[in-house]
């Protein structure tokens, strides 16, 4: 039996770390010290499009890409920047955002609404190609 589902989970994410509207990350958009990551899947960026500048990183390896002790760690996690995570609506952003804040990644935030609201601001999104 589930004793504690997505929306609480959600909730508790929420809770602890930043909650950033679409217009505050364009705001931050070029910033040095900012990186937009994008954690859909890479089917979803294929058939959606991507952010442009946004850090690919698949939901499922953030924890091991974070790491710098992992195998699979990646630099980028280790520049010091601001890291704005999202997804298609933001709820697997607010649970990344908190499995880097409780490893220590600091500062994050996620980004509300995702990708879907990114699009309905008219915000730009490229073309992924299929590799």
């Amino acid at each position: 039996m589930i004793t504690k589902g997505i929306k609480q989970l959600c909730a508790e994410a929420e809770a602890v770390i930043e909650t950033w509207t679409v217009d505050q990350v364009m705001q931050h958009l070029g910033d040095d010290d900012f990186q937009l990551v994008d954690i859909r899947d890479i089917r979803e960026l294929w058939r959606e499009g991507a952010i442009p500048g946004a850090y690919h990183t698949p939901r499922g390896m953030l924890e091991f890409w974070i790491d710098p002790e992992s195998p699979y760690a990646k630099e980028q996690y280790q520049s010091g920047k601001r890291f704005c995570f999202f997804c298609a609506g933001g709820l697997r952003s607010a649970l990344a955002a908190k499995a880097a804040h409780d490893m220590g990644l600091a500062p994050v935030c996620h980004m509300a609404g995702g990708f879907a609201d990114w699009k309905e601001a008219g915000g730009a999104i490229e073309e992924r190609e299929r590799k």
